[in-house]
């Protein structure tokens, strides 16, 4: 059955300015990294800016993004580091995140 394009949910990793990472879940994710820049988004980021994405993984559903992101969010720095580097964060989610019925 074909996912709905309102269904799909990006999980992404972004280097703030003060070179920490941050995790979130978002349907866009380029007007969720503006938001950020803008002081808009988490409360996190607010004076961290201006981020760049490090990586990005598709979820097919909300519950799944939200999956993917507490798995990250528990990894120590080092760990989250490793999944800025290519194809690192979709094994990630392979492993984390079990495939739906």
């Amino acid at each position: 059955m074909p996912v709905a394009k309102s269904d799909i949910w990006f999980v992404y990793l972004a280097r703030c300015a003060d070179d920490t990472l941050y995790t979130g879940i978002a349907r866009d994710v380029a007007a969720r990294i503006a938001a950020h820049d803008a002081g808009r988004g988490a409360r996190y980021t607010r004076g961290r800016g201006p981020l760049r994405v490090c990586a990005v993984r598709r979820c097919r559903c909300k519950g799944d993004a939200l999956r993917l992101e507490l798995a990250i969010k528990r990894l120590t720095r080092t760990h989250k580091e490793q999944l800025t580097q290519p194809r690192k964060l979709a094994a990630f989610a392979r492993r984390n995140v079990p495939p739906r019925a």
